[in-house]
């Protein structure tokens, strides 16, 4: 099959392990990791990238991302079938099936998610900016007070500075996803130090790249993966398949 992959950033160093493997042939297109800011607002830029290879020639386009907070939700295939993961969002990728995901959220509450991808693409310079009423954004919470204000002005930086460290003071624990790829020890390492940093206990739980294979072999069972045919768009649902196709 000829493949068209988008993907997020966060997925990169995965992605180039699975591909490489892969007997199919497959175009590559990373998009960057801060279009998750825009929640919702991403859906349209992954649709841009849809319709674009929807001309390709592609026997099927691969998006490399999950329901992700509903940002994918609404996306429509054209003349190409759509092929997505069925998890929540890249956590669920990065573990290899959303049960597994599913059972470490219920034993460990209260902690941030890193991996290679969210360690390497995190700093600021390579994510876009936020919008000002993302209280939770995964930039603005790591933004000076000075920074802040020097943005939005004194009284709304002082606001959303308070409303960055409240969030994080919900949090106990920082957990690192071993996914096997290279320099996955320096980030490991950056890891652990943000979890010392933020006063965190520091976990690792074991990745598998078993979805992401799946998803370039082609290997599309219903249970794991949506299949969205021509003209029909993705839908979200609060069950256990987490979307569907219309």
């Amino acid at each position: 099959m000829r493949l068209k992959l988008i993907a997020c950033q966060v997925l990169t160093r995965e992605m180039s392990c699975v591909v490489s493997r892969s007997p199919h042939a497959i175009e590559t297109e990373i998009l960057p990791m801060g279009l998750h800011e825009l929640g919702v607002a991403m859906r349209p830029h992954l649709q841009e990238s849809i319709d674009a290879a929807d001309n390709g020639g592609y026997d099927a386009i691969l998006l490399g991302y999950a329901l992700c907070g509903r940002g994918t939700e609404g996306l429509r295939a054209g003349k190409t079938p759509l092929v997505i993961p069925r998890a929540h969002d890249c956590i669920g990728l990065l573990m290899g099936c959303r049960q597994k995901y599913m059972a470490y959220f219920e034993a460990h509450s209260g902690v941030y998610y890193r991996s290679p991808g969210w360690v390497e693409f995190q700093t600021p310079e390579l994510m876009i900016e936020p919008a000002f009423a993302s209280a939770k954004s995964k930039l603005g919470e790591r933004r000076s007070l000075e920074e802040l204000i020097a943005q939005y002005g004194e009284e709304n930086g002082k606001y959303l500075f308070e409303q960055f460290a409240s969030y994080r003071r919900h949090y106990s624990g920082l957990t690192y996803i071993s996914t096997g790829v290279e320099g996955e020890d320096d980030f490991r390492r950056q890891a652990s130090a943000e979890a010392k940093k933020e006063g965190w206990a520091f976990d690792e739980v074991a990745g598998s790249l078993t979805l992401l294979e799946r998803l370039v072999n082609g290997d599309w069972d219903a249970t794991d993966f949506l299949v969205v045919p021509a003209g029909a768009a993705v839908r979200g649902t609060l069950g256990e398949s987490i979307m569907e196709a219309e």
